[in-house]
C-alpha cells in the first residue's frame, strides 16, 4: 500500500471528492439496473462518500445493498470493491481495505482478477 502520509493533502481532498461523486454516479446506475440504493444515497448526499462507506465497513456482515448487488452479479458496483481501487487507496487504512477484500472473496468475488481489468488510473490521480 502506498504511504498515505506521503500523497499531498491536494491529492487525498481530490480522491475524496471523486469519491464522492462515484458513490453517487454509482446510485444513479444502479437505479438503471432496477436497483435503487435510497438509504445509501442519503447518508451520502448528507455525510459524504468516504464517511458513510467507513462506517459501512465497521458493521458486522455485509448491507443488505451488498446482498443485493450479489444476487444481481454486480459486485463490481459495491463499495467494497470501490474501496479497493488504487485511485482510492489514500481514502482507507488496511484494516478498512482487508475488510472489503474479505466480504468480495467470501461472495467468490474474484477480486485480483478486477484489479487486474482496471483501466489506467484516473488523470486526477496523478500528482501534478
Amino acid at each position: 500500500m502506498t504511504d498515505q502520509l506521503n500523497w499531498p493533502d491536494t491529492l487525498r481532498a481530490r480522491a475524496a471528492a471523486h469519491f464522492h461523486q462515484d458513490m453517487l454516479d454509482g446510485c444513479q446506475t444502479l437505479k438503471r439496473l432496477g436497483y435503487w440504493p435510497g438509504y445509501f444515497h442519503r447518508d451520502v448526499a448528507n455525510d459524504g462518500g468516504v464517511t458513510t462507506v467507513k462506517k459501512l465497513l465497521k458493521k458486522d456482515g455485509t448491507s443488505d445493498g451488498f446482498t443485493t448487488l450479489w444476487e444481481l452479479g454486480r459486485l463490481d458496483m459495491s463499495v467494497e470493491a470501490f474501496v479497493l481501487l488504487p485511485w482510492y487507496e489514500v481514502l482507507f487504512d488496511d484494516n478498512e481495505r482487508q475488510v472489503a477484500r474479505t466480504r468480495l472473496e467470501a461472495h467468490r468475488f474474484n477480486v485480483d482478477a478486477f484489479l487486474r481489468g482496471l483501466p489506467a488510473p484516473p488523470t486526477w490521480s496523478r500528482p501534478e
